[in-house]
């Protein structure tokens, strides 16, 4: 999968992954390769970002994820 977190002043991240968890409204969601479409708000917390290389970590105050064609999109503050 394709992910892309992006703020207004930078972009924080552009790759590859294989599995992500970002801190939904609802709780905690894990997104793998091959998920539903969906657009969902984030809440204050930490993406996850995990791939080959090891895992990342990102903190956010709040945002949007749009997940479509195993290519994620974070709009995060």
């Amino acid at each position: 999968m394709d992910i892309e977190i992006i703020t207004p002043d930078e972009n924080l991240f552009k790759g590859e992954t294989d599995k992500v968890i970002i801190p939904a409204a609802s709780g905690l969601m894990g997104i793998l390769k091959d998920h539903a479409p969906l657009i969902t708000v984030l809440k204050s917390g930490d993406i996850v970002v995990s791939s080959a290389k090891g895992e990342q970590t990102f903190t956010v105050k709040g945002g949007v994820v749009e997940v479509l064609n195993n290519k994620i999109i974070v709009l995060a503050e």
